[in-house]
């Protein structure tokens, strides 16, 4: 197994463990294999004061299936944004409202014309679930429509946990770009800084992890989308 995240819940405000724990640590690995579609993944809540002994750098994997299933060490910068419902999760309605560019413009200067053909697409590029690693937030769905995601084990709705994603963003999500990368796009998309991890999953798509509310002892959810 690879180490994949760590979190500390005084850095994500959003990291919400079970009610059966006080760990304020996150941990998550994952095998470098395809299990049948992507790694399978392992998580473990830990007890930060508890821990002495710590490595300095990963250890090294003895084998993998796939260059992309190894994650390039970095440091993590949490920052908290405001996102949407995927159109998906929204009501027939709201989705016909989304389509009308007149109702957008309305809306300021924050509007962009090039999407009047295609308004509900500036909701999902803009507005709707942003790219990128994320704690909590909402489902990027799309290979699938939205579905339930209850425990396996107690049968309670689980909640969204982890967003391991290949990309930070992408032409089309280029908005949600941090201020402070805007400069240093690279050319491609596939290398940093809007893929600072060097992870390649299921052709771009992101891995979803979900967690049962009640019990870390629960098996959590895994999703790709």
């Amino acid at each position: 197994m690879l180490p994949v995240a760590q979190l500390f819940a005084r850095d994500v405000p959003l990291l919400r463990a079970p009610e059966d724990t006080d760990a304020d640590l996150l941990q998550v690995l994952w095998c470098p294999f395809d299990h049948p579609d992507h790694p399978t993944t392992a998580t473990y809540w830990r007890s930060s004061p508890a821990i002495s002994n710590t490595l300095s750098s990963p250890p090294a994997p003895d084998a993998l299936q796939f260059p992309g299933y190894l994650p390039d060490p970095c440091l993590l910068t949490p920052e908290e944004v405001t996102e949407y419902p995927n159109p998906l999760e929204l009501s027939t309605d709201d989705q016909q409202q989304l389509k009308d560019a007149a109702r957008w413009r309305q809306a300021g200067p924050g509007w962009d014309e090039a999407y009047a053909p295609a308004a509900d697409e500036f909701y999902r590029n803009q507005l709707s679930t942003s790219p990128g690693w994320k704690a909590g937030g909402w489902t990027r769905w799309g290979l699938t429509d939205p579905k339930p995601r209850r425990c396996s084990t107690c049968g309670s709705d689980m909640y969204p946990l982890l967003t391991i994603a290949s990309l930070e963003w992408s032409s089309a999500t280029a908005s949600w770009i941090p201020i402070e990368d805007q400069a240093t796009v690279a050319p491609s998309l596939y290398s940093q800084p809007s893929n600072p991890t060097l992870l390649d999953l299921a052709r771009g798509y992101d891995l979803q992890l979900y967690m049962c509310p009640v019990s870390a002892e629960h098996p959590h959810l895994e999703l790709i989308q």
